[in-house]
């Protein structure tokens, strides 16, 4: 499994509480679709809202793998983002976008099994008009994300990790995964959880 696979069979909850480089992107961005997970290192793109060009041009200069993290400053009074996008996306390999921004074609982003996270959904249209800015630093619900820095999103957040700290957050994740499996065998065996994390010599002193 490669990295990324392995970051999004992990799933935000792990990494962020395995990690202490994790970090919880503050802004109420939600799949289109519940079951979406998505990790890989971001490929940044800033823009104003009510244009979409530089989403156009960051998509044709991604690589396989790459999730596009647009920033359009979390306005959500029109969509730049929609099916015929989550296609292009799709046939180049992207694996995923995050926009702290709307976007539009929901049943068919996930009817493509495209994974995307947005702060809404508008049908509005947009302008072609302004290239944005591409591979630039960009803020996000408090975070300050580079390109680069890897990006894992699923139904419960989405959060980053800095590309300094992948190995690292990624064998503490496992660790803590390896752990967490051996405490739901002893569920199934018979013991509470009160027991297995020794709560009970707590209560009982």
């Amino acid at each position: 499994m490669t990295i990324a696979a392995r970051f999004t069979a992990l799933g935000t909850a792990t990494v962020a509480e395995a990690s202490a480089d994790a970090r919880l992107v503050l802004a109420r961005l939600r799949p289109v679709s519940l079951g979406m997970r998505v990790a890989g290192p971001a490929r940044t793109v800033r823009f104003p809202p009510g244009d979409n060009l530089a989403l156009h041009h960051a998509i044709a200069a991604a690589s396989s793998g790459d999730v596009i993290v647009a920033d359009c400053g979390g306005h959500v009074d029109s969509g730049p983002f929609g099916e015929i996008m989550a296609l292009a996306c799709m046939l180049r390999g992207i694996s995923g976008l995050v926009i702290n921004g709307a976007v539009r074609d929901t049943a068919e982003i996930t009817a493509l099994g495209f994974p995307v996270f947005s702060r809404g959904i508008d049908i509005r249209g947009t302008r072609k008009s302004n290239r944005g800015e591409i591979g630039v630093t960009v803020d996000i619900g408090g975070v300050r994300i580079t390109q680069g820095d890897m990006i894992i999103a699923d139904a419960d957040a989405v959060i980053v990790v800095p590309c300094g700290s992948v190995n690292a957050a990624l064998a503490a994740a496992e660790a803590r995964a390896a752990n967490e499996t051996r405490v739901m065998e002893r569920l199934r065996a018979g013991e509470t959880t009160l027991q297995i994390l020794g709560l009970d010599k707590e209560e009982s002193e």
